[in-house]
């Protein structure tokens, strides 16, 4: 793989805590990232926005409000992280579709795929810009502009089942799925209109468990568990 485009839950920076930032799990990320940026793998990363906010949640707030809450969010994620994996030694540029003062830069592909191939890690942060999306379509619109090789979906689960594991003890995961049955039977991998951009773009995906060990590493590698989604 060239270039991939990494998908982080906001959970997943959280750990054990399930609000905020866990420093040790975000510092075991942005180790990982950076013995795939020393092999010369180009990576963006996109991070949710639940270890703070999830706007379907409240009943109480305007939609397009409360969407534009997760997007800043999402910023003040990328931000965090971005710091962290400059801590680690690697250079970082974070973009978002609004301006954000001197926070962040205006997305532009140009200078986002400049970055990359100048061997920094770019965080495309604030999701679309618009409400209504949710970072599956950050992620999913993002991989596509950059002609991604694939999306890394790192997320609590280890890959995706038939059915619930954690009420079904015989639950059966999938070693691969075809993104096509993923949106005829909107199995919920992702947001249908997120899977649909992949399918149509051929945008594959991995997703995988990543508090296993070395796991982003892995995924790059093909030796991880979890589950790929297949456009072929």
């Amino acid at each position: 793989m060239k270039r991939v485009l990494l998908k982080l839950s906001g959970e997943a920076l959280a750990g054990d805590k399930k609000t905020g930032f866990d420093e040790a799990t975000v510092m075991e990320v942005a180790r990982q990232v950076r013995i795939l940026t020393e092999d010369g793998i180009q990576v963006g990363v996109v991070i949710g926005g639940g270890n703070f906010w999830r706007g379907r949640t409240s009943e109480t707030i305007d939609r397009p409000k409360a969407d534009q809450i997760g997007m800043l969010a999402t910023v003040m994620n990328c931000i965090y992280a971005s710091e962290i994996f400059r801590y680690v030694g690697i250079q970082t540029k974070i973009m978002t579709p609004f301006a954000c003062s001197t926070f962040t830069e205006l997305f532009s592909k140009d200078a986002a795929v400049e970055a990359l191939e100048a061997g920094k890690v770019v965080f495309f942060a604030g999701g679309t810009g618009h409400p209504y999306f949710s970072t599956d379509m950050g992620v999913a619109l993002r991989a596509v502009e950059m002609e991604a090789d694939i999306i890394l979906a790192a997320k609590a689960v280890d890959g995706v089942y038939d059915s619930d594991p954690k009420v079904n003890p015989d639950a059966k995961k999938f070693d691969t799925l075809p993104m096509k049955e993923v949106v005829e039977k909107q199995l919920g991998v992702m947001d249908l209109a997120a899977a649909v951009l992949c399918m149509e773009n051929k945008m594959p995906m991995k997703i995988f468990a990543l508090q296993e060990k070395d796991s982003i590493v892995n995924a790059v590698k093909g030796t991880a568990g979890g589950t790929v989604i297949t456009v072929e």
